[in-house]
């Protein structure tokens, strides 16, 4: 399998539209408290992810209807992009899979 992905020019309306079709948008932010194995990711999810040093602009994280952050063991203070989604995605199917073996 692949991951699909699509390429907009205006990400907010973009996330709007993806809401508005039921699907969950979290994005991460290293400054907030929740992690991202706390939010339940069983359903249709959309990752959005920023910049190392920069994170997500204001309109895009006022967008998103979570914002999680990945947990850091150690002096590491970030992750780059390509990282940070692998950890986020597998985090996704890790779920799933539970989900799916706990329903039998």
């Amino acid at each position: 399998d692949s991951v699909p992905y699509v390429t907009v020019t205006n990400l907010a309306r973009a996330l709007r539209e993806i809401k508005d079709a039921g699907i969950w948008v979290i994005g991460t932010a290293g400054e907030v408290e929740r992690p991202l194995y706390a939010v339940d990711q069983k359903g249709p999810v959309a990752w959005v992810l920023g910049a190392e040093a920069d994170g997500l602009r204001r309109l895009t994280r006022d967008t998103c209807d979570e914002l999680v952050h990945i947990p850091m063991a150690g002096s590491v203070e970030s992750l780059n992009v390509s990282v940070a989604s692998g950890i986020c995605l597998f985090e996704s199917v890790r779920q799933r899979l539970a989900a799916a073996a706990a329903s039998g």
